[in-house]
């Protein structure tokens, strides 16, 4: 008696990853169910899913939110560091650049935006918060350490975008109070008497810290103390101009009111950016105003 042999049935088809098809893939993903090979294996709370089904995921996750809307970054206040990095770097320019070239072409002063001075430059209303007074080397280094005690305190707390949004209107802030409160000066055209230092961004940190602090309900006594000795300083020490300080103050402050009391909802970014649009409006009608009522 003989026995017959079965013939073999066919085989299934052998499942292959549908990114990779030349990989063979035994895995499915626990999300959609298709095969994954290792390189797009994404481990989950439970088994494995692929890499477009985690990207997915990520997609439509809202990201995390600071208290003010910025998005959270954790480490190191980034943008508070590139700010005293090219501080540095142009107040290195001042020494190694010959003459007074560096100082001549950025720093600020009235006349570059006053109708009675051929040359119209107003750029130089910001660039001048990058340049500090090469004769007094605690210009620079007591504004940057400054810098750093509020920035780590207020980029994390506002997020990155927001904290450069203010700084940098408030260094602006700081030229528009420099000339709205001092006459417009007509310069030679071999002199240049400017403003340089980013003491008007500062004291517009310590206007944001104030409005931030009032806001989060803390303690606002030592910033009020802090301020009032600054300003004491800028009336009593010849060659500081306390114009800019009290104008980025106020602009600093402004700014920070805006991000603060924006109401949450998903149009609150919109709401903050165009709040912060209108600072800067009001910034460019004051100087505009000044300049054409002189």
């Amino acid at each position: 008696m003989s026995y017959g042999i079965p013939a073999a049935e066919p085989s299934a088809q052998i499942p292959v990853c549908p990114r990779h098809p030349d990989r063979p893939s035994y895995v499915r993903c626990q999300r959609c169910g298709r095969p994954a090979c290792p390189e797009c294996q994404r481990a989950a709370a439970v088994g494995f899913q692929c890499v477009d089904c985690v990207n997915e995921a990520a997609r439509a996750t809202p990201g995390i939110r600071t208290v003010y809307g910025g998005a959270v970054a954790t480490g190191r206040p980034l943008v508070t560091f590139a700010i005293i990095a090219v501080c540095a770097f142009v107040y290195v320019l001042q020494w190694v650049v010959p003459g007074q070239f560096v100082y001549e072409q950025f720093a600020y002063n009235n006349a570059f935006v006053s109708p009675e001075y051929p040359k119209f430059e107003p750029w130089r209303m910001l660039t001048s918060a990058f340049l500090h007074s090469q004769g007094f080397i605690l210009h620079i280094v007591l504004n940057m350490y400054m810098l750093w005690m509020f920035g780590q305190v207020l980029e994390p707390l506002l997020g990155r975008a927001r904290f450069l949004a203010v700084y940098l209107i408030s260094a602006l802030g700081g030229s528009v109070g420099y000339l709205m409160l001092t006459p417009l000066y007509t310069l030679g055209q071999d002199s240049l008497y400017g403003v340089v230092g980013a003491s008007g961004a500062i004291f517009g940190l310590f206007g944001a810290m104030l409005v931030v602090q009032r806001h989060r309900g803390g303690d606002t006594r030592q910033l009020w103390v802090l301020i009032a000795i600054n300003g004491v300083i800028g009336f009593m020490v010849a060659g500081i101009a306390w114009q800019a300080h009290l104008g980025g103050l106020v602009t600093g402050a402004a700014c920070a009111a805006v991000v603060a009391y924006t109401p949450k909802g998903k149009q609150r970014g919109l709401l903050q950016a165009a709040g912060l649009v209108l600072v800067l409006a009001a910034l460019v009608a004051l100087s505009w105003s000044r300049v054409a009522t002189a």
